[in-house]
């Protein structure tokens, strides 16, 4: 949790951005992650050479022959020289590493350092600094500098405010908390986002994997009532956190700035090598399949490719995009593997031939477990669009699929998405976690289930209104003669008022 200096310093930086002269909150992000990238190099190679000091073991920095490449020496310079050796120096190195983190510098060959003026770069990388030390100050006092780390970029990310390209937008992190409990992603199990954006459901299915292996003394209730622990003390195995760490999670995005924000996000969190990657996994380039354990997407709404770059093991006759990912992420699993994939609702009853053959696929190839219905409040205020949640494993076969009518996330559905009491979400994990066919056949409740047949027969339409039950209260009403009778009484009632209000008037100009 981010204490308010800390907040406060942050806000701070997005406004030295603003009033530098960088406006677009992307950019802005895209600049922050490169200056934080430097100093976390400078950090980790100092903390590598210590190490090896200690183990009197040999040890080759990343700086060899590059000194001035630090943060913690450029950091000092003369404004106007700084600017131009980070600029013409820095940034090209750190897009040669060959050690330290492989995967991002890949990913920076198209980076592009545009911060203008010398006096921006001195303000952020002091407040930068400030932030740190602030950190830091936090550690001592019990804090996890791991977790404080990440949710200063969590913090920072908020500030996207507005969708991305290709109606891309951050999923919210409740959002994200509740299908993971759904999905439930396991330790050793290989997770994917094939549309992974700023990597916030990787994230979330190593937060729920880290509580999983956490002492119940260390747990912390969430924002949904939900017991989580980051610590993972359980893990006593140094493999297993190398598992964890470097060979678990993998995604891929169309934008290689979200690739690059990703990649910071899961590092700053502690995955120390996530493999996320450049590539459009729709498109015929991208070659997967079979392979993973457990899918969390949340992929474009918006949008249709290109009819010739369409992979061809993608069967769905579509163009849509929301078909398409869907589609994939049945591919990209394993026999048994699981998936928790966010649509939009045209997804569960849109009349096409494309839209009744996908959901007849995730009826008859998969096992169709759960659709949690979501008001369209939820991405707000990114977009209104109505959502599900579908939850399904493949191999498997449907006989029931259960359905839940979430009403409230546990904020107010408008622009400003204020914290509200009522949250249906800790309800719909603790129903998914003990739902029976038997039992939930009330189709006035929040929770029921339908059996495979009679979705079948409606043209496998998912959609909660074909199945949920609405109980009418009948009001009753006076007789129209007394409805009558009350409308001339409150009649009387106003002209009485009003003869009062014109005596007062009239009185008052007697007097002048």
């Amino acid at each position: 949790m981010l204490t308010a200096t800390l907040r406060s310093k942050i806000d701070s930086l997005w406004d030295k951005f603003w009033s530098g002269g960088i406006a677009n909150p992307l950019t802005v992000m895209e600049q922050i992650s490169y200056l934080l990238f430097m100093r976390r190099l400078d950090a980790m190679d100092t903390k590598r050479k210590e190490d090896a000091e200690w183990l009197d073991r040999e040890y080759v920095s990343l700086f060899e022959g590059h000194e001035d490449c630090r943060w913690s020496q450029f950091r000092h310079m003369p404004a106007d020289e700084m600017l131009v050796h980070v600029r013409d120096k820095v940034f090209p190195f750190i897009k040669t590493l060959q050690n330290g983190n492989q995967n991002y510098s890949r990913h920076m060959q198209d980076a592009v350092f545009i911060i203008p003026k010398a006096s921006l770069l001195v303000e952020a990388t002091g407040i930068i600094d400030a932030i740190y030390e602030e950190i830091e100050r936090d550690q001592q006092s019990g804090q996890s500098f791991q977790d404080t780390q990440g949710d200063l970029y969590e913090y920072l990310l908020a500030e996207i405010a507005t969708s991305g390209k290709n109606g891309q937008f951050r999923t919210p992190r409740h959002i994200i908390q509740m299908i993971c409990a759904l999905v439930h992603p396991k330790l050793g199990e290989a997770i994917c986002d094939p549309a992974c954006g700023t990597g916030g459901f990787l994230l979330g299915a190593y937060q729920h994997i880290l509580t999983q292996h956490t002492s119940e003394n260390l747990l912390k209730p969430d924002e949904n009532g939900q017991l989580v622990g980051l610590v993972g003390d359980k893990l006593t195995d140094e493999r297993q956190w190398q598992v964890l760490r470097e060979a678990t999670f993998n995604g891929y995005d169309f934008d290689s700035t979200m690739v690059r924000i990703g990649l910071m996000n899961l590092m700053l969190h502690g995955i120390d090598k996530p493999n996320l990657d450049y590539k459009d996994t729709l498109s015929k380039r991208y070659d997967e399949k079979d392979c993973y354990d457990v899918v969390l997407a949340n992929p474009p709404f918006k949008g249709s490719i290109d009819k010739g770059d369409i992979n061809e093991d993608l069967s769905l006759k579509s163009t849509k995009t929301e078909l398409l990912f869907v589609n994939r992420i049945i591919n990209l699993l394993r026999i048994g593997g699981r998936a928790g994939v966010i649509v939009p609702d045209g997804v569960l009853f849109g009349s096409s031939n494309a839209h009744q053959a996908l959901r007849k696929m995730l009826i008859d190839d998969c096992e169709l477990q759960g659709v949690v219905s979501m008001p369209s409040g939820v991405f707000k205020p990114y977009a209104g669009v109505s959502t599900a949640v579908l939850v399904f494993v493949k191999g498997g076969k449907t006989e029931n699929v259960w359905f839940y009518d979430m009403q409230a996330d546990g904020y107010s559905l408008d622009d400003k998405r204020d914290k509200i009491k009522d949250n249906d979400i800790p309800d719909i994990i603790e129903q998914w976690q003990t739902r029976d066919p038997a039992k939930q056949t009330d189709r006035k409740a929040m929770a029921f289930f339908v059996p495979v047949k009679e979705i079948a027969d409606n043209k496998y339409d998912l959609s909660i209104n074909r199945y949920k039950e609405v109980e009418y209260e009948e009001v009753e009403y006076d007789p129209p003669k007394v409805i009558l009778a009350q409308l001339r009484e409150l009649e009387t009632e106003i002209m009485a008022d009003l003869d009062e209000l014109e005596g007062m008037i009239n009185h008052g100009k007697t007097k002048s």
